[in-house]
């Protein structure tokens, strides 16, 4: 008797143990599980890239998306009053962090929050942008990772395909900060050069085609940096390049798939990743504040000899050896 009693209090032991661990069990991993939501201006396959990369790297340490990662993304459809509405709801949120991918939606997102964790990607310059005072740690809760390019080499890159060129031009939106910025810095540029910069501002994806067709004419080369509305509505300026035989040189490696001769560039998939390693350290404990912003060195010379030829250049055979991709 006294044995089955033994019997039966060890049993009621185990139980109470087993249910107790459980319960502990499920406590961590509720706790260990994080949401992470992701803002993007626009889409388009840079910034998809960004955004992708970023989900991969997540998953790579550990956390995954419907398992013990809550993943949010969200476009604004290249429209900044949504942008900043969809900000206001993720702040909402309290979100363990909050990736806002482009200038545009890094300024909405910050704007609305000064307590969740934010990671800016795809950002040309976080300092013109006011996202951070320097690229030092910015002791608040923003840090991220720019896509700024070094402007001299995209300068000599453009003067490799067009030898003679004089005057370039450039189809902007005027309301991007980032855009802004290199605009600026590229006029100071290509003057000390003896070359002149040709603006042609389209605030609107429409606008990129007739800004594109006012520089007919009056350009040698047209240059694109990583204007949001100008990618997203890349073909309507490649058409006006092909017809009017205006070489087309871009800073985004995409745009050559798409029809630019050719870019010296970020791999966006490799920035994304870059962004998720500063996601994860934030998931895991480190103040945003702590990390100061980064950039990315790894650059990429992709070309495209058939847009080449439909432009009316020659690439040289140093020119394609050097290549990271020649696009087929």
């Amino acid at each position: 008797m006294k044995s089955l009693k033994l019997a039966a209090k060890t049993a009621s032991q185990t139980l109470i143990g087993s249910a107790i661990a459980l319960s502990l069990f499920s406590g961590v991993a509720h706790a260990a599980t994080v949401s992470v939501e992701v803002l993007s201006i626009v889409e388009h396959p840079a910034l998809d890239a960004i955004r992708d990369g970023v989900r991969d790297e997540l998953k790579a340490a550990g956390y995954d998306a419907g398992k013990n990662l809550k993943w949010e993304y969200q476009s604004a459809q290249g429209n900044t009053a949504t942008a900043a509405q969809i900000a206001r709801k993720f702040v909402g949120d309290n979100p363990s962090a909050i990736v806002a991918i482009a200038t545009p939606s890094a300024q909405a997102v910050v704007a609305a929050t000064r307590t969740v964790p934010v990671v800016y990607a795809g950002v040309t310059d976080p300092v013109a942008a006011q996202l951070v005072k320097n690229w030092s740690p910015s002791n608040t809760n923003v840090t991220g990772v720019s896509d700024k390019l070094p402007l001299d080499k995209e300068v000599a890159l453009i003067k490799r395909v067009v030898p003679n060129a004089k005057t370039v031009g450039m189809v902007y939106n005027p309301g991007e900060a980032n855009s802004v910025v290199v605009v600026k810095a590229m006029k100071e540029l290509l003057a000390r050069q003896g070359m002149t910069l040709k603006e042609a501002a389209a605030p609107r994806t429409v606008d990129i085609g007739p800004a594109s067709k006012s520089l007919i004419g009056k350009v040698d080369v047209i240059y694109t940096n990583t204007d949001n509305n100008v990618v997203s509505a890349y073909e309507a300026l490649v058409k006006v390049a092909n017809d009017a035989k205006i070489p087309l040189i871009a800073a985004d490696t995409d745009s050559v798939k798409r029809g630019a001769i050719a870019a010296l560039g970020i791999d966006y998939s490799d920035l994304g990743h870059q962004t998720g390693k500063v996601v994860v350290r934030i998931l895991k404990g480190e103040k945003p504040g702590v990390i100061a912003s980064e950039t990315s060195d790894k650059l990429q010379l992709f070309v495209n000899p058939t847009a080449a030829q439909k432009q009316g250049v020659t690439l040289s055979a140093d020119l394609l050896k050097e290549a990271t991709e020649v696009i087929k």
